[in-house]
């Protein structure tokens, strides 16, 4: 799962029908919009640049979706309308579902949450702009409520949930162009970093398949729109490798659809290397040929890198004649560090988006919508301005002229079973505590991963700071959502400017991946600020 810098969920879902403006159904007319049948080559070149409304419609606040529930705003009309000025023609928006859906058997998503979807949809589709939805978070495990789990024993249920629901939004949208591309899922896969698992990569074929059948046989449009699927994880690697995936079947598709073409495209992400792109720290804040610092690039993950995973995608899909979309790449603001690291970030992003076009795929950077230490954002949301234009040039000269964020892969994981502590109990400072609780959550040969939630106590903190100490020598060796610091066995994670501040009973999660064996879980201390 991409991490990356997902906000902490802190603020409850408020105000639903003050977000859609109306509780009124939000519904096009009856006549659907004219639809071109593009090809893959067109499609790709007509998507031009793309750009990701991140942290927004896949907030939510204790399972339930709220668009400003990780601390952006409200998104506006006059926000799209600068996004697109900027020169960006795709909107990816990923949307979680989550507590809006409601019980067996209907599975009814909840209407004002449709509503607002629709709407935002709006803001771009009637600017002109390619738009995509998802599901996007339904099943990540660290997520409450998180559902879509591909290795539940439960999948009769899931499956059942999962068609009825993505009937609903195909439904909504039948009358769109082709300009409105729907995704099945987002980096799916069963929380354990490593090679796929089966028959959990099965379950993922089999919603991927479920998802296409439900769309075509819902009519209208749908029947030859453009249909996004990915692979475990949205990992290249393990989408054109012989780890499982497998196409879906498109049997339901318009007879007016060449039978020569496609109308699937495969879903993909990118952020590598990832002590580049996605590491919270200040080591490694150069890439690319121009670099001037060895000790500040990466050992790996440069140009010829990029070049031959992009080339593994062209060789197995795009020859057939299945476009390749990467919907997230970018890499985090690390300027604090080094004043030069922007200009490394544009050569980054300049080069993947060249690339991916040189290779038949689509693009859309991820934006975070966090400005600063460790933030992917480009604009300021809430005054609708650019904040990194020298990446945003990058992104629109590669397209005019030719990116868990997740930790790295490292040795598989064994099927240890998990470790918790207790939460801890400080004492709480001024009326305000937190607790923490450690979790193992993989252990190899030499080396292990393991989480800590922090959750504040009766009273609403403004920072916190989490110390233990290793029994057995241990050593973090990468951090995720904090800053990690080591003294000898003794360790402290400190909140990152994004998940310090937490309401009454709020939580914010990091992770780390660490070396050495013998993992009990070690007794931690929480203090809030």
């Amino acid at each position: 799962m991409k991490s990356t810098l997902r906000k902490v969920q802190f603020a409850f879902l408020a105000g639903i029908l003050a977000l859609t403006g109306s509780a009124t159904l939000l519904t096009k007319s009856a006549s659907a919009d004219s639809i071109r049948q593009l090809n893959a080559t067109q499609l790709v070149a007509d998507m031009g640049a793309g750009w990701n409304l991140g942290n927004t419609l896949e907030a939510n606040a204790n399972g339930i979706p709220s668009e400003t529930a990780w601390g952006n705003p409200v998104v506006t009309q006059a926000f799209v309308d600068r996004v697109k000025a900027a020169g960006f023609t795709t909107i990816r928006i990923p949307v979680s579902y989550l507590g809006n859906i409601g019980s067996a058997p209907n599975y009814t998503i909840n209407a004002a949450w449709l509503n607002r979807i629709q709407e935002i949809v709006d803001y771009a589709y009637g600017r002109g702009l390619y738009v995509l939805i998802n599901m996007h978070g339904d099943g990540y495990k660290t997520i409450a409520g998180s559902w879509l789990i591909c290795d539940s024993s439960n999948q009769t249920t899931i499956r059942d949930k999962y068609q009825k629901v993505w009937q609903q939004i195909a439904t909504r949208f039948q009358s769109y162009s082709e300009r409105l591309i729907l995704e099945s899922m987002n980096e799916e896969f069963d929380g354990q970093y490593g090679n796929p698992t089966q028959p959990c990569y099965s379950n993922i074929n089999a919603y991927n398949q479920i998802f296409v059948d439900t769309v075509r046989r819902t009519g209208g449009n749908n029947t030859s729109r453009w249909l996004l699927v990915p692979g475990w994880n949205t990992n290249i690697d393990y989408t054109v490798g012989n780890y499982g995936f497998v196409l879906p079947t498109d049997q339901y598709r318009s007879s007016s659809v060449p039978a020569n073409e496609q109308r699937l495209m495969i879903s993909v992400h990118y952020y590598d290397p990832w002590d580049f792109a996605g590491e919270e720290n200040g080591t490694i804040t150069q890439w690319g040929p121009a670099a001037t610092n060895p000790a500040r690039k990466s050992t790996w993950g440069q140009q010829d890198f990029m070049d031959a995973q992009l080339k593994k995608m062209r060789d197995t899909f795009v020859a057939r004649g299945y476009p390749v979309f990467v919907g997230e790449y970018g890499s985090v603001d690390k300027t604090s560090a080094d004043s030069t690291n922007n200009r490394y970030r544009a050569d980054y992003a300049r080069t993947l988006v060249s690339t991916a076009k040189k290779y038949g795929a689509a693009t859309a950077y991820w934006d975070n919508g966090y400005n600063g230490a460790y933030g992917f954002g480009l604009f300021n949301r809430g005054s609708a301005t650019v904040t990194q234009q020298g990446i945003i040039d990058a992104i629109m000269s590669a397209v005019g002229g030719g990116n868990p964020t997740t930790p790295p892969t490292t040795t598989p994981p064994t099927s240890t079973p998990p470790t918790t502590t207790p939460p801890t109990t400080p004492p709480p400072s001024g009326g305000r505590s937190c607790t923490a609780t450690y979790t193992l959550t993989g252990q190899w040969q030499g080396g292990f991963q393991a989480e800590v939630r922090v959750t504040a106590g009766g009273s609403a903190i403004s920072g916190w700071t989490v110390t233990w100490t290793f029994a057995n020598g241990q050593q973090v060796t990468q951090a995720w959502n904090a800053t990690v610091t080591s003294s000898g066995a003794t360790v402290t994670a400190r909140n990152v400017s994004y998940n310090g501040a937490l309401g009454a009973g709020g939580s914010a999660t990091f992770g780390f991946l660490g070396s050495g064996g013998a993992n009990g879980a070690p007794t931690l201390s929480c203090a809030a600020g």
